[in-house]
């Protein structure tokens, strides 16, 4: 027998161990847990169940179809991650995309590394398996970063130093991983014009300071009026919630720019050399010309 299938067949005899056989052939649930802590088991995906409040999507585009493609010829080459439910069944820490395209494959079963871990460390197994992800929108990295900040808090992480380490994990910079936390506290609504590029992370982090009451008068407002918002404007948006001056009429004050009419005038040149000597220069004639409108004006604008 291979490494590989005396693993399997390890990991079996352990998952086996614990969901079959009678009352009398069941090991403690201290025992069956160090039994297959660390273990490759084979999983019924009944038995799977999503991490809670899981930032990430699970979509049906060409990459899962590939996945799928994969599975239906090799089956799961890399075993997830899950940890136990107190109520049965295990969370997924990792694995989320494996175990839908191995159910859209028509498996029944899927490899995990079972962990007993706590939330906290579960959190940041989660984060830590998908926010490299090339694909990933504003608001999963948004909810990601915030989970993990907090989970990394509860473990005595202070503020300065969770950014610094969440940075260099990965591979961005402490500016711009606050910055995502900060988008974690928009509202659904301003969230998703940040993910479909209606709205800058900037602009997005000016709007976070906002109550969520006034975050709902101002998408209303930038729904309404179709229209972009600069970096200046979020920033005196801003302010003005800071003063407690926030209203839909002061937001609509610093959207609402009346662009002066500009009026352009053009001479035609033939007609122009028949008025000035052929020496005058432009300079010369826009002087003369300047001086007649302020004779005329002086008379009234009237002939």
């Amino acid at each position: 027998m291979s490494r590989r299938n005396a693993v399997a067949g390890a990991s079996l005899s352990a998952y086996d161990s614990i969901f079959g056989g009678t009352d009398e052939e069941v090991m403690s649930s201290e025992v069956a847990k160090e039994k297959v802590e660390g273990q490759i088991v084979e999983v019924p995906l009944n038995e799977l169940h999503e991490f809670k409040n899981h930032p990430f999507r699970v979509i049906d585009d060409e990459k899962m179809a590939e996945t799928v493609d994969s599975i239906k010829e090799y089956g799961v080459l890399v075993p997830g991650i899950a940890r136990p439910r107190p109520e049965g069944g295990y969370e997924i820490l990792a694995g989320h995309r494996r175990r839908h395209a191995s159910e859209l494959a028509g498996k029944e079963t899927m490899p995990m590394i079972i962990k007993d871990v706590s939330d906290d460390e579960a959190v940041l197994i989660m984060v830590d398996s998908n926010i490299q992800r090339e694909e990933l929108l504003p608001s999963e990295k948004a909810k990601a970063y915030s989970m993990k900040y907090e989970a990394l808090k509860h473990q005595g992480v202070n503020g300065g130093r969770s950014l610094d380490k969440m940075a260099k994990e990965a591979g961005e910079g402490a500016k711009t991983v606050q910055r995502y936390i900060s988008l974690s506290k928009l509202v659904e609504e301003l969230m998703k014009l940040v993910d479909d590029g209606k709205l800058g992370i900037v602009q997005g982090v000016d709007f976070s300071q906002l109550t969520e009451e006034e975050q709902k008068i101002l998408y209303v407002v930038l729904r309404d009026m179709k229209c972009s918002v600069s970096t200046e404007q979020s920033g005196k948006i801003k302010e003005i919630a800071k003063a407690g001056k926030f209203t839909r009429e002061s937001v609509l004050g610093v959207l609402v720019v009346v662009k002066p009419k500009v009026r352009k005038v053009t001479f035609n040149a033939k007609k122009l050399d028949s008025y000035f000597d052929p020496t005058m220069t432009n300079e010369d004639i826009e002087e003369l010309i300047i001086r007649l409108l302020d004779e005329w004006k002086e008379r009234g604008g009237v002939d």
